[in-house]
């Protein structure tokens, strides 16, 4: 694994995670173009750098869940957690051989489609401000980032998109999508890290390239997080649609 395929792939991680395009979908097809074996590895440790990017951009909600263990946002995330364990635990064998890249094109054309519905719902709809996420919301959150674990169906797409059709508040439904990420990282990394151990069997990586990358990430994954927020107020989704058709299409023909 070459040290600049972990570049690309680290700048990509930042880029991708927090808009509605599939990070894990893009690692997956980079590395399918590049050669790069172990692209699920790979992934969770860079999923990791913008999990700390989270940490630290959304720090003031990071520190309230900290100070408050069971304030009503910290019950959120529980309840929205829970659906997704389940889900990848149904899913996990399909999860695993999908980041092989065979069902790719098609979860790219799910999300453009779901950003699609979504755009258009937001446009005849009249949302009523809310003081937070409320259990329903969380739970449909939830449930749609079960499904975005596999790679091609963007896991803040989803988690948003559910937000807004379950009624919540644009900017507060961004923000706890980006928060829900933080504990299902946390349990990919723990699994990852328990198989490899188990298995004996540690995957080669040039690790120079791997701290670059996981940097990159981290770094292009806090400006990325606060640039996905003012997006959601006022960038139309179908935009996003409009490039998932397109990358989708490439990743059939390669």
């Amino acid at each position: 694994m070459s040290f600049w395929a972990l570049i690309v792939l680290g700048i990509v991680q930042g880029l991708t995670e927090f808009l509605p395009v599939s990070s894990s979908g893009h690692l997956v097809l980079l590395s399918n173009i590049f050669g790069i074996e172990d692209s699920l590895f790979v992934s969770i440790v860079l999923h990791v750098a913008t999990l700390l990017s989270v940490l630290v951009a959304l720090r003031k909600e990071v520190f309230e869940i900290v100070r408050h263990p069971f304030s009503r946002l910290s019950k959120s995330l529980v309840v929205a957690t829970i659906p997704t364990c389940l889900i990848v635990l149904v899913l996990y064998p399909l999860i695993t051989q999908s980041f092989e890249g065979a069902i790719l094109p098609i979860c790219f054309l799910i999300t453009a489609i779901l950003l699609l519905t979504a755009d258009f719902f937001v446009k005849h709809k009249t949302f009523v401000h809310s003081p937070g996420i409320s259990y329903k919301q969380a739970l449909m959150m939830g449930i749609a980032q079960g499904f975005a674990t596999l790679p091609g169906i963007s896991r803040s797409g989803s988690t948003i998109c559910a937000g807004l059709f379950s009624g919540g508040d644009r900017e507060k439904v961004a923000k706890f999508s980006f928060l829900m990420s933080v504990p299902i990282i946390i349990l990919s990394m723990a699994l990852e890290i328990f198989k490899l151990v188990r298995l004996g069997k540690f995957p080669s990586v040039n690790v120079a390239g791997l701290i670059v990358a996981f940097i990159l990430a981290f770094v292009i994954g806090v400006v990325s997080i606060k640039a996905m927020i003012a997006l959601t107020q006022k960038v139309s989704f179908k935009w996003f649609s409009f490039y998932l058709v397109i990358i989708g299409i490439v990743a059939a023909v390669i």
